[in-house]
């Protein structure tokens, strides 16, 4: 063995132990040095086992966690022309892997960290799987990346669970268990202490030493029958018509490449014997690697998302200071969503409202969000009593001492925002952080409302704020480097996914969130019918529908920020004709969800309807193709999220495609909303900026100017640089 590989091999009274240990990394993946290890690992055990030396075997990691998955970036840089080597490499893996599980011998996979991805699919080779108790992950989360498990995944949890369960519960939704719920599922056989792991390994191996299907997996022992049947077994052929639709129906008719792969290949290979599965699983694989939507979603959410967690966007050389005891102004839906998380990650909380009824209100909203997750069995009582108790309602300012941070989340008001600030300020603890959650006031602004405006940043949370995984920090001009990473180890503490952003009227999302809805609502004001506009933002990709959006937020609050936009810019304003429908909607006292009509009608009881009357109402209806429809939709936010860059608000790449994704609903399968731009496929397959611009200006020419790209966008496209160079 080389020094290179990143398997050790070594035989140790009978058995073989291969352990997974890359030399030049913190973590193990499938990379060339893995099967370069992996095979010659395999070739020792063969040896081994012919002689007669080897009883069993037993793959363990040397790392804290057992194997991490597939190389991303290799993956994410793979095109086309690398699709005959990476098939190629795939193969060779699964290849060495079912010589593994044919080799004969008894196989224990001794599982004491998180193996997602290859890592579980490295131990579904192996004939028993033990997992160390502990606090990490299992599963195939593949899809979540736009990919699909392609080291033997979909055919052996097929094997194991059948073809409906390993679909529903493991493979569509990629979803992750930890080892109790892995056991329960039946991906891993036991789960026992830590210290445990190798010894239990052990036992299993001589407890089943005289019993010859231990070196055999079910399906290739002799009456093998898949659970729940193959696709040729009346029972389960009568149902497979229904999957594609629901499918469909989950996904929204958006265009998600890997859930539909991962279905072909299931039920593909289901129909056939084992080899021919694992060929079928892997050029499934590789038609996915090598596409652009793959892509994008490695891209945002692995590496933006990697870059982030790793606090790039966090000043170095603040030393951490968690946040004890939390003051939160305002006890509304936000502020009430806003101390309920706090409560949860364990800080003491103080809901201060005009009221103590008021307050006292806000807590009884944070009981109702823990009675729910009490009712779900992810809290029992004791654990919502605990945090109840954190939450300490009160009218009264003096009850804020003590406060090391402050959360104002009031109306939408500079003065009012000014007044409970300067409140707030003078009584809780003399450095403590100033935060004010507003989604468009400038943070600059607002500082002028306190005497220490160094202390002052932006912390915009998004509703509902138990969900929602956003928290949109604004630096303001004078807001210290201090005050920054503090607000920003709040949000991890509070586990949030921070972006950074500097200031602006509207600042990063809002500005961008509004050209969507504007575009939608520009578009129903020139005729295009309501139900092709939601029904495009489905196929897109947008998780929300724009027009419901809107009414979510209500109607007025496009008005009030169109009315400032004007104040500001005088002369040069340029009304939007989004405003005229806008207006015209709100005189009729559509003014959105809460008022129980808008573009939508919302009956007491029943689910929500476009309003029939909108049909007409601005014209003659105008046909026109769904893929434009879509296009404005994501064009324009790609477009506003370039200019927002452009002008200095954005701080990273990162930060504008994980905030334009979790904060703002921006399609996953692009990858975000600079991702777009960067990785736009033409019709004919050209792919970047250049591609992305000449779409853009067919847009312009059709539906208006408001569509056309920046000078600043056509010269990063002439230069064929992306937002990454």
């Amino acid at each position: 063995m080389t020094t290179e590989s990143a398997v050790r091999y070594r035989l140790d009274d009978g058995i073989a132990h291969l352990v997974l240990d890359d030399p030049h990394a913190s973590a193990n993946t499938m990379n060339a040095a893995f099967r370069t290890g992996l095979e010659a690992s395999i070739e020792e055990l063969a040896r081994d086992a012919a002689a007669g030396a080897v009883r069993g075997a037993i793959i363990s990691s040397a790392k804290s966690t057992f194997f991490a998955g597939g190389d991303l970036a290799a993956l994410a840089a793979a095109g086309p022309s690398d699709a005959a080597a990476l098939f190629a490499e795939v193969e060779g893996i699964k290849g060495a892997l079912r010589r593994l599980e044919t080799s004969g011998v008894p196989v224990v996979a001794a599982i004491g960290g998180a193996a997602l991805g290859g890592g579980l699919e490295i131990a579904l080779a192996a004939h028993h799987r033990i997992a160390a108790a502990g606090r990490y992950d299992l599963g195939l989360p593949e899809v979540t990346l736009g990919l699909l498990p392609g080291g033997g995944g979909i055919t052996r949890t097929v094997r194991m669970l059948g073809l409906q369960e390993a679909l529903t519960a493991v493979l569509l939704e990629g979803r992750r268990f930890r080892p109790d719920a892995a056991m329960a599922q039946g991906l891993v056989d036991e789960v026992v202490a830590p210290d445990d792991l190798l010894p239990a390994a052990l036992r299993w191996i001589e407890a089943h030493a005289e019993d010859p299907d231990a070196a055999r997996q079910p399906w290739d022992r002799p009456g093998y029958r898949m659970p729940g049947g193959t696709p040729s077994t009346p029972a389960l052929a009568a149902t497979l018509p229904a999957f594609p639709a629901m499918l469909r129906a989950k996904l929204k008719g958006a265009r998600y490449l890997a859930p539909r792969a991962i279905l072909a290949a299931a039920v593909e290979g289901a129909a056939v014997d084992v080899e021919t599965a694992l060929r079928i699983e892997s050029r499934a694989f590789v038609e996915l690697a090598v596409g652009q939507q793959s892509t994008n979603m490695i891209q945002a959410f692995f590496f933006d998302m990697q870059a982030i967690a790793k606090g790039g966007s966090r000043p170095a050389g603040v030393a951490p200071r968690p946040v004890e005891r939390l003051a939160v102004l305002g006890a509304g839906m936000m502020g009430a969503g806003i101390a309920y998380v706090a409560a949860r990650a364990g800080i003491e909380v103080v809901l201060k409202d005009v009221s103590l009824e008021a307050a006292e209100k806000g807590k009884a909203h944070a009981a109702a969000l823990l009675d729910a997750q009490v009712a779900k069995g992810r809290l029992d009582e004791a654990g919502r009593d605990a945090v109840l108790a954190r939450i300490h309602p009160t009218a009264d300012a003096a009850d804020l001492a003590g406060s090391d941070a402050v959360v104002e989340a009031v109306f939408e008001s500079v003065e009012l925002k000014h007044r409970v600030l300067a409140e707030a300020a003078a009584s809780v603890l003399p450095d403590a952080l100033l935060g004010t959650n507003t989604s468009t006031l400038p943070i600059t602004l607002l500082a002028q409302g306190v005497e220490r405006p160094e202390d002052v940043v932006g912390i915009h949370f998004f509703s509902p704020v138990d969900r929602m995984p956003l928290i949109e920090i604004i630096v303001g001009e004078r807001t210290s480097d201090a005050a920054l990473a503090r607000a920003f180890d709040l949000a991890v503490q509070l586990k949030k996914t921070p972006i950074v952003v500097n200031d602006s009227r509207g600042f990063f999302t809002s500005r961008v969130f509004g050209s969507l809805v504007m575009e939608a609502a520009r578009m129903v004001g020139e005729g295009i019918d309501p139900v092709a506009i939601e029904r495009a933002a489905g196929l897109a990709g947008f998780p929300g529908q724009p027009l419901a959006m809107i009414d979510e937020v209500s109607l007025t609050l496009p008005q009030k920020i169109e009315r400032e936009a004007e104040r500001i810019a005088g002369a040069a304003y340029e009304r939007s004709p989004a405003m005229d429908v806008l207006d015209d909607l709100v005189a009729l006292g559509r003014t959105g969800k809460a008022a129980g009509s808008g573009f939508y009608d919302y009956p007491e009881g029943g689910a929500k309807q476009l309003w029939p009357g909108l049909a007409g109402r601005y014209g003659e209806p105008k046909d026109v193709p769904l893929a434009d429809i879509e296009d404005r939709l994501t064009f324009a936010m790609s477009l506003e999220t370039a200019k927002v860059f452009d002008e200095g608000i954005l701080r990273a790449v990162a930060d504008a495609n994980v905030g334009s994704l979790l904060g703002i609903g921006f399609p996953p399968l692009l990858g975000g909303a600079l991702q777009h731009i960067d990785g736009y496929v033409s019709a004919t397959g050209e792919v970047g900026p250049a591609a992305f611009v000449a779409r853009a200006d067919e847009l312009a020419e059709r539906y208006g100017a408001h569509l056309a790209p920046s000078e600043s966008l056509r010269e990063r496209a002439r230069d064929g640089r992306t937002f990454r160079d």
